[in-house]
Formats: C-alpha cells, sequence, structure tokens
C-alpha cells in the first residue's frame, strides 16, 4: 500500500500499534500494511520508532500480528526488540549507580527518561538541588565522566551534560533550575518534595509524582521543542487514563508557574490525538478543556514529529508565562526568559550558517 512508503505512513502505523485496541478490525488493518512493507519501510518505521522511544511498546504488537500472519520478517522485529532491550538495560546499570551517587549531595529525581517506560529516552534526565560544583565533581571522580561543551541555553538553564565512559546516553544534569531558560524553580519544590520511589525492573529510581510529571513535559513540549513525540501522546494517555492526576492541586501550581494555558492545551492535543485513532479521547474535566487554547486540529506532521506552531500558538503560551512571572515579583526569573526569543533567533541563524544549533541550545 502506498501509504506506508513515506514517513506519514510510519507514523500512522505507529500510532495504531500504540493507540488501538487489538480487536480483529485494527490488527486486520495493520496486518494489511505491513504485508506490502519491503526492507525500505521497516527500515523507516524503525527508525522513526527509535525517535518516537515506542519500540519497547510499539513492537512486541507488531510481531504478534506478524507471527499470526506468517510474515517472514518476524525476525526482524524480534531482533529490533532485543536490540533496544539491550540498550535500556545498559543504560538502567548506569543510572542507579549515578543517582546513588548523587544523592550525597542532594535530592536526585529522574525526569522524562523513564517516563516513556518500559521504552526508555535517547539520554538520562535528572534533577538535583544540589550544588552544579558538587555534581560536576562528582561525575568527574566516580565516573570519570567529562562535561560536554555547555551550550548558551545549557548555562541558563543551570544544566550539565556528562559523557560517561561505556555509556552511549548523555546524562543531563538540571540543577535547582527547571524551563528553557531555567526561569522555573518556584515548581521544583514540589518536584521533590512529592517525588516518590518507583520499580524499573530491578533497579529503583525517585521519579515524580503524576502532576509534575506533566508540568515538565508541558514544559518541553510546549515551552521548547514545539513538537509532540509518540512517547509523550503514549505516556500521557496512560497517565490521564491511570486516574493518577488530581487536577485540583495541578491547576493552581500550574498557574503559579504561568503554565496552565499551555498544559491544558497538550492536554487537549493529546486527548485529540487518541481519539483520531480510538473514537473517543482522555476522560479530561471541563476545567482543562474549557483553558485549552487548541487541540489536535492545530498540529501537523514535518520533519519527523507532530508540530506545534509557533506563531501565534506558542508564541502566546510564552507571554503568559513571563508575565506571571512578573506578577510573581520574580524579576531575576522574567529576565532570564526574556532572553529567549534572541536566543531562539541566535539559533536559527546559526543552524541556517553551519546546519547545527547546538552551542546556542
Amino acid at each position: 500500500m502506498d501509504h506506508v512508503k513515506n514517513t506519514t505512513g510510519c507514523l500512522t502505523l505507529l500510532s495504531q500499534l500504540l493507540l488501538t485496541t487489538d480487536g480483529s478490525k485494527s490488527s486486520e488493518e495493520i496486518t494489511q500494511t505491513v504485508a506490502a512493507c519491503g526492507p525500505e519501510e521497516f527500515g523507516g518505521l524503525w527508525g522513526l520508532a527509535t525517535s518516537h522511544h515506542v519500540i519497547m511498546r510499539a513492537f512486541p504488537r507488531l510481531y504478534e500480528v506478524m507471527r499470526a500472519a506468517g510474515n517472514d520478517r518476524v525476525d526482524w522485529v524480534d531482533r529490533a526488540i532485543a536490540k533496544e532491550g539491550t540498550r535500556i538495560q545498559n543504560a538502567l546499570s548506569f543510572l542507579s549507580p549515578i543517582c546513588e551517587a548523587l544523592e550525597d549531595v542532594g535530592d536526585v529525581i529522574v525526569i522524562k527518561s523513564l517516563d516513556h517506560w518500559p521504552d526508555l529516552g535517547s539520554d538520562l534526565d535528572l534533577y538535583s538541588n544540589a550544588e552544579g560544583p558538587d555534581v560536576v565533581a562528582i561525575m568527574r571522580e566516580r565516573f570519570k565522566a567529562n562535561v560536554a561543551e555547555r551550550s548558551w541555553g545549557d548555562r541558563l538553564a543551570n544544566k550539565w551534560n556528562f559523557v560517561v565512559p561505556g555509556l552511549p546516553e548523555l546524562v543531563e544534569v538540571h540543577v535547582g533550575r527547571l524551563g528553557q531558560t531555567g526561569e522555573q524553580v518556584a515548581i521544583t519544590d514540589s518536584l521533590v518534595k512529592r517525588a516518590s520511589a518507583a520499580q524499573f525492573d530491578s533497579h529503583s529510581f525517585r521519579v515524580p509524582a503524576a502532576e509534575d510529571r506533566l508540568i515538565i513535559s508541558t514544559l518541553q513540549r510546549m515551552y521548547r521543542h514545539f513538537y509532540l513525540r509518540l512517547c509523550d501522546i503514549a505516556d500521557t494517555a496512560q497517565l490521564v487514563e491511570s486516574g493518577a492526576v488530581d487536577y485540583a492541586y495541578l491547576r493552581p501550581l500550574a498557574r503559579s508557574a504561568g503554565l496552565w494555558d499551555g498544559l491544558a492545551t497538550y492536554l487537549s492535543i493529546v486527548s485529540g490525538y487518541v481519539q483520531s485513532y480510538r473514537g473517543e479521547g482522555l476522560p479530561l474535566p471541563p476545567l482543562v478543556t474549557s483553558a485549552a487554547r487548541f487541540g489536535n486540529e492545530r498540529i501537523y506532521f514535518k520533519r519527523k514529529f507532530l508540530r506545534i506552531p509557533i506563531f501565534p500558538q506558542a508564541a502566546g503560551f510564552y507571554v503568559s508565562e513571563w508575565e506571571r512571572l512578573l506578577l510573581n515579583g520574580e524579576l531575576q526569573n522574567a529576565f532570564r526568559l526574556s532572553l529567549l526569543p534572541g536566543l531562539a533567533a541566535a539559533a536559527a541563524l546559526e543552524l541556517k550558517v553551519t546546519g547545527s544549533d547546538k552551542g546556542i541550545w
């Protein structure tokens, strides 16, 4: 079928695998689609699933569908799952002692990376309330890590990336601040106080409460990258459907940070995307749906990801966040955030001239 011979077709197939049920109709559609795939299409599917961090959730179902249909490429899927599983286990074997070591100087919470479980992100993100030099000293002395070159954005956000021998993934430690320019400090109190231990195979890590997870995801997607991955949709859908979100707590916390409109819109986008595959959206309360500025209808697929329009949509969220910081009297944090447009412009110019914006972001 022609629609699987491009990235959009791969996105549709992965979405079906992740979001539809095991009913006969959806499985039949997936079987028919997969039957038309050749080596090039399977390569594109693997690449997109890797970029979207969904191999361990999408490919097991793909394997079952292909095995039931007698597809002779089923072993390829099995090998892809095994390869990703090995990567994840290696990453966890490093992450566990790193967290234990950093706990000597402060609280440590694993953010973002484990939200995708049983998948794992492409780097290992941590939040610490320790002092930056202490974090750097531990990573260097105990793990022989090198500090990756820090961009302007890294310095503003007060985060460090570490290259650890034997670990392909970077370890990214956010120290005392969150947000693209490190403008968010008030919400870190909630993050630390409400984090709890959770088990991931044989390892235990402190992870954020449901509400803090949603705020961090919103910061990353609606205020920084301006695109969504399928893992974000699957993660958020699972979190909402679990009933773990306390919206009465979430709304004032997000409002105090100037993030409520963006968060409500993020949830509305995810709900709309889920509805397009399941026929019904997420069970969001009216306080969320009434605050959303737009939904899935504004999202478009380009360059491998689901894009969020920057003007005027995302720009409006930026203004709301900046105004709230000013009203809170957080003048230094408001100033940090005011640097974002200039930083974004510099990054765009650097990308156009050199092909990379790494030195800026």
